[in-house]
């Protein structure tokens, strides 16, 4: 479907997966929301539209906040497409170091969103844990390991029912959740479902013939894959340190780097994602223009 020219935009939809590999292929992003299904995935959490300002295709969307935002420009000219965005008030989200460092200058204000940082780490490390750094990971998957019957294997559709009823029954655990995690059991949910047409690969964790843990991802660029969901039994200690390894080490062999995503503030996800010890933190920023 033709993409509209900016005010106007269209919600993404599944036809969309081309055009955009596409592009990211070209971009190479480092930033997570920066793929296919990504955007598609949170197309209702996020409102996302795509958008032409004169050549440059960009993504609109919402936080939840309700804040009106749009993500870096894909492609054309960017810098006028940014200077157009900016004088009609609109914020940007999503910029990274080299965008910001390349295009936003003079009288535009940046700031860190340090609750949007990618958690960035080395995938040899995630999968083989070495040294006393991971000693605690290590003690979890023991304990795991030898007090269960367990199989790892690659996720098929045929795990698809269980892996649904795994996120019922963890939505059920956890009682009332925010917004965000609302959203986020939803995408998960459809992920299962569309895997294959999506593009995304991942591992179960299997206990008595039933997944108690999943993680599914995708390749973000070249050097990166990025873990988009992970879900395990919270009453079983160390299933979730164990897909969490099992993910690095038996699926995208060829990345060197496992983009985790951000933390939305959390301070508990925080703690666990700073335990696995990030070679860097992908700084994300918002935008606007100043006032004169």
């Amino acid at each position: 479907m033709e993409i509209p020219r900016y005010p106007h935009a269209r919600a993404i939809e599944i036809g969309d997966k081309q055009l955009l590999d596409t592009v990211f292929s070209e971009i190479q992003p480092r930033v997570s929301e920066m793929s296919f299904a990504g955007l598609y995935l949170f197309r209702e959490a996020h409102d996302y539209q795509l958008t032409m300002v004169a050549d440059a295709l960009v993504v609109m969307g919402v936080g939840y906040d309700g804040r009106s935002y749009f993500l870096p420009p894909l492609t054309g000219d960017i810098a006028g497409a940014l200077d157009f965005l900016f004088a009609d008030g609109i914020e940007l989200y999503g910029a990274d170091d080299v965008f910001v460092s390349r295009y936003l200058r003079g009288a535009i204000v940046t700031k860190e969103d340090r609750d949007a940082f990618d958690y960035l780490y080395l995938r040899e490390e995630l999968a083989a844990l070495p040294g006393n750094r991971f000693h605690n990971k290590k003690n979890r998957i023991n304990y795991f390991t030898s007090h269960h019957e367990y199989k790892v294997e690659l996720f098929e559709r045929r795990h698809e029912l269980e892996c649904l009823a795994l996120l019922d029954e963890w939505r059920r655990i956890r009682g009332k959740i925010n917004l965000s995690g609302g959203y986020e059991v939803k995408a998960a949910a459809e992920a299962v479902v569309r895997a294959d047409e999506l593009g995304l690969a991942g591992v179960v964790v299997s206990v008595g013939g039933i997944v108690r843990a999943f993680e599914l991802g995708e390749r973000l660029n070249r050097e990166t894959a990025v873990c988009h969901f992970e879900k395990s039994d919270p009453f079983m200690d160390g299933i979730a340190q164990l897909v969490n390894r099992e993910f690095s080490r038996l699926i995208f062999q060829e990345c060197k780097y496992v983009n985790r995503e951000q933390d939305l503030g959390e301070a508990g996800l925080r703690s666990a994602k700073l335990s696995y010890k990030p070679i860097e933190l992908v700084k994300k920023y918002r935008a606007v223009l100043g006032s004169s």
